[in-house]
């Protein structure tokens, strides 16, 4: 699929050099990244009108493309994006225990609407994910919260692992967020029993790991991804539970994800 472009979230390499990692990136065949605009990383949001066109140029010097920030929502960033060519800024509403779905919700789509201005001004997109815990959990949920917004300004990212840490399907999420998706996230995890059947009350974890061994089925993505002729960024979100392998892991779910989308006869 020619017009499938495959990134990875830089996170887990926060202290490692652009060109070194840049350099790596390329190797392994990846198009592009989504980079950690945040507190402590190779460039921070403060810094983002002025570093992030210069970020994005020794990213293109190994032939990668930023295709979206993980970020704040601040003027700053916007215009640091759009000087850089990055076309989003992922972010995850909070749900406040407090405050109830309901009334977080509420607060999230009365922010997002304050950001429509800034999205407009400046041609970059604001992807909302889901995520497990106190957030919006799974695809029904962001659309819902996206539901009343133009896709052009708000977008839906649909992330594999979190979707089926909700239960679930990979072409039920898809097709609930379509009309809203800019993005996909491939990542996979699975629920761990940490402790004994002879405890009072049974304790789990979740336990991120590679592509073929969580609960999300990347072939069903995949299948239904290439029916639906999706064209756009995949992006793999290396994390993983056993973070000291993420080298290792990473290459191999990049050699998986694109076997993947490969046509029949390549």
């Amino acid at each position: 699929m020619s017009n499938l472009s495959f990134s990875v979230f830089t996170k887990p390499w926060k202290t490692q050099r652009v060109s070194d990692l840049g350099k790596w990136l390329s190797q392994l065949g990846f198009d592009g990244i989504e980079f950690p605009l945040r507190e402590g990383y190779q460039l921070e949001p403060d810094q983002a009108e002025k570093g992030l066109p210069k970020l994005a140029s020794e990213f293109a010097e190994f032939g990668l493309k930023i295709f979206s920030v993980a970020s704040v929502t601040d003027e700053r960033v916007f215009a640091g994006c759009a000087m850089a060519g990055v076309p989003v800024i992922r972010i995850m509403p909070v749900i406040d225990p407090d405050k109830g779905y309901l009334a977080s919700e509420k607060e999230a789509q009365q922010q997002l609407e304050s950001l429509l201005p800034l999205a407009e001004k400046y041609g970059v997109k604001i992807g909302v994910q889901q995520h497990y815990g106190n957030n919006v959990v799974d695809s029904m949920g962001l659309l819902h919260l996206l539901e009343s917004f133009d896709p052009k300004y708000v977008g839906a990212i649909w992330d594999s692992a979190h979707d089926a840490l909700a239960g679930q399907q990979p072409e039920y999420g898809l097709d609930i967020v379509w009309s809203k998706l800019c993005m996909v996230n491939l990542k996979n995890a699975y629920y761990r029993r940490v402790n004994g059947p002879e405890a009072q009350l049974a304790e789990w974890q979740r336990h991120f790991t590679t592509g073929p061994n969580g609960l999300s089925s990347w072939p069903r993505v995949a299948a239904y991804l290439k029916k639906r002729k999706y064209e756009g960024v995949i992006c793999l979100t290396a994390e993983y539970t056993a973070e000291q392998e993420v080298d290792r892991l990473i290459q191999q779910d990049i050699q998986y994800a694109r076997s993947l989308f490969q046509n029949k006869g390549e």
